[in-house]
């Protein structure tokens, strides 16, 4: 049975690289790849890996860990960035920003120059099934400029962070090299250990910041636990297709995020730039099997009448199980965010369903509120776990407040009869009208709005010229 690419099949796909070269290097006699970094000369004579010192090392190029180092970096302290992949050579799927994260991109000077890259803006969140509109939160009631959402390819956002970055003299970018190890003192962690095309290497800093996903080494390595939590009762299959009308209209074209409601499986729909169109379909929890048994014939038809605007590109573009990718829906909550040396930012710390577009608004969020903390530990010297886990006691209530709303907006979709198909698309009419509907979506749109950067803490004249 042919099946679609997932993050789970990347890393497994990683860690058979790993084994095979772990057996190569045996039959050429050498040691075999304990973690602590080594390279090999033309002699056959292993050499100490290259070695970074920083203030600061942040594994993981995101946007949590860019945004922190860009921010680490204005406040004139040295960081060092470490991350697996190279120019950025994996498709993101997370391409919405909302408004609470263009703010905090704006005022960083970043989002301009993110946008000239290609973007769309869409003015609407849409549930819909037929004809009917079952729920329309419409961002143009928000204050401007900031009262769209922003469809733009993750790598645009991050493009343009290292470019800033890169300006500043306190920065090394170490890419193509996975962090193996982390580095400790008298129990405390001091740095990373690292490996990989880029070379090997290894980072000692007064801090590191596991940004590296929810999927983290860091997490791992520290033996921290995860915190996975079964709180959704679906999984989503996206895909793109091309859609040269998309890429037709003008800027003034008012674009939406559309969920089309069919049968038990809603879908997920908006365009990307700059002429594609993102799908997610949403299946039910571990149902995939079922679902690929069918055939892919099958499964293009289910497709196409769920979304009939899109039903000619999906029979033509769709031609296997591999043009699709499985995301494994959950949310996860690390059993603790900080260790002595150590602290866990975004998903590494907490993992969100895709439902709502919350991922990227919280990771920029979380990088803006450790800011002025890191800032605080190194002034102090201090990197306790008890310094440290002050982000955890402040972003908590944040965390748990999102994690319930989407609870609730995933009830909605998924959920059946005339309360959801008839009574509710009324109740959402009248709330419309009242204070309650702005401060929901003041909640959706823009998260805690109480968080701004500490622009106090930036250090005029730092210099300039980043170490690549």
């Amino acid at each position: 049975m042919e099946r679609p690419q997932t993050e789970q099949t990347e890393q497994t796909e990683q860690t058979g690289r790993a084994e095979r070269t772990e057996q190569a290097a045996r039959r050429e006699g050498a040691a075999p790849d304990d973690g602590r970094a080594t390279v090999v000369t033309g002699s056959g004579r292993a050499r100490p890996p290259e070695e970074f010192t920083a203030d600061i090392c942040v594994v993981g190029a995101g946007p949590a860990g860019l945004v922190l180092a860009l921010l680490l970096l204005k406040s004139g302290l040295r960081v060092a960035v470490v991350e697996r992949a190279r120019a950025h050579q994996r498709e993101f799927r997370g391409e919405i920003l909302q408004p609470g994260a263009l703010t905090l991109l704006d005022s960083l000077g970043v989002l301009a120059g993110a946008r000239a890259r290609g973007a769309h803006e869409h003015t609407r969140f849409r549930l819909v099934e037929g004809g009917r509109t079952l729920l329309d939160i419409d961002y143009r009631e928000l204050p401007a400029p900031y009262d769209y959402l922003l469809s733009i390819p993750q790598a645009h956002v991050l493009d343009e962070l290292l470019l800033h970055c890169d300006a500043y003299e306190g920065f090394t970018y170490l890419d193509g090299r996975r962090v193996g190890e982390l580095l400790r003192e008298d129990g405390r962690i001091t740095g990373v250990a690292a490996d990989g095309p880029g070379g090997a290497c290894t980072v000692r800093a007064h801090v590191v910041v596991g940004a590296d996903g929810r999927f983290s080494k860091v997490r791992r390595l520290a033996g921290i636990e995860a915190g996975r939590r079964e709180a959704f009762d679906l999984d989503v299959l996206w895909f793109k297709l091309t859609d040269d009308r998309s890429g037709a209209r003008g800027p003034e074209t008012l674009r939406d995020v559309r969920v089309f409601r069919a049968g038990g499986s809603p879908v997920l729909v908006y365009d990307s730039w700059p002429d594609r169109v993102q799908v997610g379909w949403t299946l039910p929890h571990k149902g995939f099997k079922d679902v690929a048994a069918q055939g892919i014939d099958r499964v293009k038809e289910q497709l196409a009448q769920a979304v009939p605007p899109y039903a000619e590109l999906i029979r033509e573009q769709i031609g296997s199980m591999r043009d699709l990718s499985l995301l494994d829906v959950f949310s996860g909550r690390a059993e603790r965010w900080s260790d002595d040396g150590l602290v866990l930012i975004g998903d590494a710390a907490h993992t969100h369903s895709p439902i709502g577009a919350q991922g990227i608004n919280l990771a920029i969020q979380d990088a803006v509120l450790l800011h002025p903390l890191l800032v605080a530990s190194h002034r102090a010297g201090d990197a306790s776990a008890e310094f440290l886990s002050a982000f955890e006691r402040t972003r908590s209530a944040d965390i748990e407040q999102v994690m319930r709303l989407q609870r609730l907006q995933s009830k909605a979709m998924l959920s059946r009869g005339t309360f959801a198909t008839r009574v509710r698309p009324r109740l959402a009419a009248l709330l419309r009208r009242t204070p309650v509907y702005r401060r929901v979506l003041g909640r959706i749109a823009l998260g805690n709005p109480s968080v701004r950067i500490a622009e106090e803490l930036f250090v005029p004249d730092v210099p300039e010229g980043g170490n690549r």
